[in-house]
């Protein structure tokens, strides 16, 4: 058997005929390599976007099953033309959706999570020396629903593959040529990582980092299977390679990541956390979506309060989440959605005192911005107004990135 690599390619890379002609080649050009190919697809360009605009004018929230329904179609027609390409270039090639993988969800719609991968269908047609193209971003759920894995699906679908399929490595292909510093249109300074702990890419993936998702990045952890993050266009550029358990000695803060779509939910005191009963009330009313809080704060042993932010990029019924969390609480909870955050990613937040003392001393000097602060060991999280995040983004880089570099 043939050793075997999983590609994944953004919508960005296959976003015309062009451009999925120039992924055929390249798909070619590594079978030739003697690889058993596997080729995730995202939907193309802004494919996805227009089919939920189309939705929106039908219903302003549409029902989350048929949303699933509609928006599995954009990879189905990117799979679908992408063997068509390979087939023009004399390789054999086969395209499966989701559930034709194996892949088994949760009957989450819209937000759904790999359960199970049953690969037997790609293990027979790879033993046929066939280019298995997969739609990314959908499954099919133990109810025979067909779901979708929310944003990111794709980065998931590729690397659950690779764990059922023992492959030799994922790469994962963008317009992008690997993990930066800090997005280089915010901070034009900003280097490209060649290494990145997976624990770190984690904490930057959940707090605005658009380059892997982070169910993505969990299956990938929990797995041991290195991500190569990779250009599409560039294939000179070494890419940026997440693994686990990295440590590089000199290097203390990693990355800066800002994040705008955030929906923040703060409960006053007069909602008693505290008590059980409110507590069970409060994660009931906002777990309605089937949608997590990226970042939690409750107070539970006598103070009162607690505090929760959302991505917006999976809340297709953020209207009704918003006014039933406000029937049931009034005016005792605070709803915004236009808070952002912005996240200093490194083992130096919490594992070396000096380090950790430049970082309460930034917090100190800025705390005119930032309303809320969020800490875990490897990373540090700004709460602040959408219109700030990019000012406080590029200070923080180079208050602790740019100056780490200057320091070597």
């Amino acid at each position: 058997m043939k050793p075997i690599v999983v590609h994944k390619y953004g919508g960005s890379s296959v976003a015309d005929i062009e451009k999925i002609q120039k992924v055929a080649a390249k798909v070619v050009e590594a079978a030739s390599a003697g690889y058993g190919m596997v080729v995730v697809v995202s939907a193309m360009g802004k494919t996805t976007d227009g089919l939920l605009q189309m939705a929106r004018q039908i219903a302003p929230e549409p029902p989350r099953r048929e949303l699933d329904m509609l928006l599995s179609v954009g990879e189905r027609i990117t799979m679908a033309l992408l063997s068509m390409a390979i087939h023009r270039l004399g390789y054999e090639a086969i395209s499966f959706t989701g559930s034709q993988s194996g892949i088994v969800t949760t009957d989450s719609h819209s937000n759904a999570r790999i359960i199970e991968v049953r690969p037997f269908r790609i293990q027979d047609e790879l033993a046929k020396n066939r280019i298995v193209i997969v739609a990314g971003y959908q499954g099919t759920s133990y109810k025979r629903e067909i779901t979708t894995l929310g944003r990111g699906g794709s980065d998931t679908t590729a690397i659950a593959l690779a764990a059922a399929l023992e492959a030799e490595r994922v790469e994962i292909y963008s317009d992008v040529d690997g993990v930066y510093s800090a997005d280089p249109r915010v901070v034009p300074e900003a280097r490209r990582l060649d290494e990145v702990d997976i624990d770190e890419m984690l904490t930057l993936s959940r707090s605005g980092a658009k380059v892997m998702a982070g169910d993505a990045l969990e299956y990938a952890r929990k797995h041991g299977i290195a991500i190569y993050a990779k250009s599409t266009w560039e294939p000179a550029s070494p890419g940026t390679v997440i693994r686990k358990d990295l440590r590089i000695e000199d290097r203390r803060f990693t990355a800066v990541s800002g994040k705008k779509d955030v929906m923040f939910v703060q409960f006053r005191e007069a909602v008693d956390v505290s008590r059980e009963a409110d507590l069970f009330q409060c994660l009931n009313a906002i777990g309605t979506q089937d949608v997590l809080p990226f970042m939690s704060h409750i107070s539970l042993e006598g103070n009162r309060g607690a505090s929760f932010l959302y991505s917006l990029e999976n809340f297709h019924n953020r209207d009704t989440f918003r006014a039933r969390v406000q029937e049931m609480f009034g005016k005792s909870v605070e709803i915004r959605d236009d808070i952002g955050t912005v996240t200093l990613v490194g083992a130096g937040v919490s594992e070396d005192r000096e380090s950790h003392a430049r970082v309460t001393a930034f917090l100190e000097e800025h705390r005119n911005l930032i309303r809320q602060v969020f800490v875990n060991p490897l990373g540090v999280t700004m709460l602040v107004a959408s219109s700030d995040v990019d000012h406080l983004v590029r200070d923080t880089h180079a208050l602790f990135i740019a100056a780490q570099w200057a320091g070597r």
